[in-house]
């Protein structure tokens, strides 16, 4: 698992939408963080962990991201 500090403005889907390019894991994030559940907009400086998300192969991707 990673980190990641939060910037101003900062919400769970932004962040993972930052990190991942979809909104779709913001529940891992908080998963991994849950002394961080009640916020909902985030300050600066907050540290939060950040976990592994398995690639995935979908046939929604184009056909030059797909392994294989």
């Amino acid at each position: 698992m990673t980190t990641y500090i939060t910037i101003q403005g900062d919400t769970f889907d932004s962040i993972s939408f930052r990190l991942f390019g979809t909104e779709r894991f913001a529940v891992e994030l908080m998963k991994a963080n849950p002394e961080q559940l009640n916020t909902v907009v985030f300050g600066a400086g907050v540290v939060l962990t950040v976990p592994e998300i398995p690639a995935e192969q979908s046939d929604e991707l184009p056909p030059w991201k797909r392994e294989g």
